[in-house]
C-alpha cells in the first residue's frame, strides 16, 4: 500500500457505465488507499465522490446529435467545472467510463499533463467512425475492454487494451419462486418483460410503440401480464405517464430489471445493454430502437457493423430480431413475438455461447493493473 492516497478522477455518468466505475472502485479501494474525484450516478457517489456543486450526473445522459447540441451550454458549463477540479486536486489518474465523447476531452488534456488516462468501455470503433482510433492511441493510456472482439481488435492495432470482460458474465437468474412472492405475482400469469431504456428520450420515442405492441399481445392473450421495471423513480413516473390510458394488466417498478427478466420468456427491449441483460437471464429480447429521424439519417450512414443489439454482436449473427427506426411497428413486434414463443429452448447452445464470450480478467486485476501505472 503506497504512503499517500492515489487521486482518482473518474466520469461514469450512464446507468451501466456507473455500476462498471463503482465496481472498478471498489477493487482498488480494497488494494490501496484511494480519493475519488469527479461525476458518478448513484453507485459510484455512494463510494465518497467529490463533485462541483450543482452538478447532476443525469445532465451526461444524452445521445445522438441533436440532444448534445441543445444541451451544449450545461455539458461545457460540466466540462469546465471537472476539468477545474481534476487540475486543482492534481489527479493521478482519470477514468473515463463509456460516454467516449465526452471523455475524450479529459484524456486529450489531461494526458498532456503526464496524467494516466483509462477508458472504461471501449469506444465502438470497429462499428463506426473508425479514424476515432488515432486519437485513442495519441491520449489514452489503457482501453478496458468487455468483450473480446474488441480486445483482439485493439491488440491487432498495437495498442494496450486490457480484456475486462462483462459483468453479466456472472449474472445468474434469480429464483423464480422467490420473485413471484417479492412482488405478489401469479405463477400461472405468461410474463413479457418490457424495458424502454434509461433515458427520457428513449422513453418517448419507444414506450407508445411498445404499449401499441402489448395491446395487440394481450388481445390475442388476455393471460399476458407485462412487467416494467423503470431505472429510477423520476422515470418511473414518465413511464407512468404514457400508460394511464391502457388497460394492459401490467406492474412498473424502480426496482432492478433482474428479477423481471428471470421470470418472463420474452423481453421487448431498447436497443443497449439491457438487451445483453435480457439474454443472459434468458428472457429472448426482440431488440428495438427509434430517434428523430435527424440522428437517424446521419448515424445510419456512419455504422459499419450489420447489428446494433449486443447478442447479435457478440454471436456475429442475427439470433434475435432488431427492429430499428421505420421496422419498428407494433405488428413487428407482435410478429416476433409469437415467433420466439414457438420454441424458446432453441436458442439455449448459442445463449451459452455468448455467455463464455463475456469472462475477461476482471475488476481484481484491473485494479491492479492501474496501480501499476
Amino acid at each position: 500500500m503506497s504512503s499517500k492516497k492515489l487521486k482518482i478522477g473518474i466520469i461514469a455518468a450512464e446507468h451501466s457505465g456507473d455500476r462498471l466505475g463503482a465496481n472498478l472502485l471498489r477493487s482498488l479501494k480494497n488494494l490501496d488507499e484511494v480519493e475519488i474525484f469527479g461525476l458518478g450516478g448513484p453507485e459510484v457517489s455512494s463510494l465518497g465522490i467529490s463533485t462541483p456543486d450543482g452538478m447532476n450526473y443525469q445532465d451526461l445522459q444524452v445521445m445522438g446529435l441533436v440532444d448534445p447540441l441543445l444541451k451544449l451550454p450545461k455539458l461545457l458549463s460540466i466540462r469546465k467545472k471537472l476539468s477545474t477540479l481534476f487540475s486543482n486536486q492534481k489527479i493521478d489518474i482519470f477514468i473515463g467510463v463509456d460516454s467516449p465523447d465526452f471523455n475524450m476531452f479529459f484524456h486529450k488534456r489531461l494526458n498532456g499533463l503526464g496524467i494516466k488516462t483509462v477508458q472504461v468501455v471501449s469506444p465502438s470503433v470497429w462499428g463506426w467512425r473508425e479514424n476515432r482510433i488515432k486519437a485513442i492511441g495519441s491520449f489514452i493510456d489503457l482501453t478496458m475492454c468487455l468483450f473480446q472482439f474488441e480486445h483482439n481488435y485493439y491488440l491487432n492495432k498495437g495498442m494496450n487494451s486490457f480484456f475486462l470482460g462483462h459483468p453479466f458474465s456472472h449474472l445468474k437468474p434469480s429464483v423464480s419462486k422467490d420473485v413471484l412472492e417479492k412482488y405478489e405475482l401469479n405463477s400461472s400469469q405468461d410474463f413479457v418483460c418490457i424495458l424502454p431504456g434509461s433515458r427520457k428520450s428513449e422513453i418517448l420515442h419507444m414506450m407508445p410503440i411498445f404499449i401499441q405492441a402489448a395491446e395487440r399481445i394481450f388481445a390475442s392473450n388476455p393471460n399476458t401480464f407485462f412487467l416494467i421495471p423503470a431505472a429510477n423513480d423520476a422515470l418511473k413516473a414518465l413511464i407512468q405517464n404514457t400508460l394511464d390510458q391502457t388497460s394492459l394488466n401490467y406492474q412498473l417498478t424502480s426496482s432492478t430489471a433482474k428479477d423481471y427478466l428471470s421470470i418472463s420468456k420474452i423481453s421487448i427491449v431498447t436497443s443497449g445493454t439491457a438487451s445483453l441483460e435480457a439474454a443472459v437471464l434468458g428472457s429472448l429480447p426482440i431488440i428495438c430502437y427509434k430517434t428523430n429521424p435527424l440522428n437517424y439519417a446521419v448515424l445510419s450512414r456512419m455504422i459499419k457493423t450489420p447489428f446494433i443489439g449486443l447478442p447479435n454482436l457478440l454471436l456475429q449473427q442475427p439470433l434475435f430480431p432488431e427492429l430499428v427506426q421505420h421496422e419498428l411497428t407494433p405488428e413487428a413486434i407482435v410478429h416476433h413475438y409469437h415467433n420466439l414463443s414457438l420454441d424458446p429452448l432453441q436458442y439455449q447452445s448459442q445463449l451459452e455461447e455468448m455467455n463464455a464470450a463475456m469472462h475477461g480478467e476482471g475488476f481484481e486485476e484491473a485494479a491492479r493493473l492501474l496501480l501499476s501505472l
